[in-house]
């Protein structure tokens, strides 16, 4: 216990799913908490986002680890919102220690479908620069960043048999690639400075994301309306380990380590946590 005791962590897309458990995971370590979320549906995207009342209940949890947490409504696709929450919270915890970029939505299926490739780029890609970016002129020496990517993000999808059939499905993938890219150049120009920055790449995790009507439309394209029993038996193909998800805790577990001090020589990484994904699909490379 105790791996991130005195810390102060900033977390995205803490109402539910991975975001919540980022949150309560690095609680029960000693960090207090600022967590944010939209709490409101995103129209072109086919399956409910948090609610104000899923916030409420990370709170409660956070709380119940003994450590502080402020919460706050907040579009990660508006930098003044996010800069009006961060403020806020350091307002009440005076610094800021970790910024966890994990915000993110899927747009497979997404209606219509050109808005759906928008809001999803404006929230993983945009959302995600912004959150760091309003972090950065808090941070110092020793402060972690560590943002959400995707095995989505690996994959070689140069390959596009149906161009334009689902940009709310590519914009995901190319989304998470930006991203990627992104903390790596920032990494590097953070490193001398003492602080890091890392990307942690999930294969299916078990969220309401990964559980939702237009995920298992896009493991059962053959189906009108695939349920969890049609789509679970498709999730297998992604892994190499005989699972067809994660559970949010096991990212949580590799978010602790790089926002620890365990981590403090750990910068510029592309960490999967994919059940052996990557290595079903690609062979070694440096």
């Amino acid at each position: 216990m105790g791996r991130v005791q005195g810390k102060v962590a900033f977390v995205t897309g803490a109402a539910r799913g991975q975001g919540r458990s980022h949150a309560v995971r690095l609680a029960e370590e000693g960090a207090d908490i600022i967590a944010v979320d939209l709490c409101q549906d995103i129209p072109s995207i086919g399956y409910p986002m948090a609610t104000p009342e899923d916030l409420e209940e990370t709170a409660k949890l956070v709380e119940k680890t003994g450590r502080s947490v402020y919460t706050a409504q907040a579009d990660v696709r508006e930098a003044a919102q996010l800069r009006k929450a961060l403020e806020e919270g350091l307002a009440q915890f005076g610094h800021l220690d970790i910024v966890v970029a994990q915000a993110g939505v899927a747009g497979m299926k997404g209606q219509p479908p050109l808005q759906a490739w928008v809001d999803v780029i404006n929230t993983n890609l945009v959302g995600t620069i912004n959150a760091i970016n309003v972090a950065l002129p808090h941070l110092k020496e020793g402060a972690s960043i560590v943002a959400t990517g995707s095995t989505a993000a690996l994959m070689d999808t140069h390959a596009k048999p149906d161009p334009g059939n689902d940009p709310g499905g590519m914009a995901y993938v190319h989304s998470k690639r930006a991203l990627s890219a992104y903390v790596h150049d920032l990494a590097t120009e953070l490193a001398p400075r003492g602080i890091r920055a890392n990307v942690i790449h999930p294969t299916n995790c078990n969220t309401d994301m990964l559980q939702s009507e237009p995920m298992y439309r896009s493991f059962r394209p053959d189906l009108e309306h695939p349920t969890l029993v049609d789509a679970e038996p498709v999730f297998y193909v992604q892994q190499a380990m005989k699972v067809p998800w994660i559970e949010p805790i096991d990212i949580s577990n590799a978010v602790l380590w790089l926002a620890s001090d365990e981590a403090r020589y750990v910068t510029g990484m592309q960490i999967r946590v994919d059940a052996g994904g990557y290595l079903k699909w690609y062979d070694f490379h440096i």
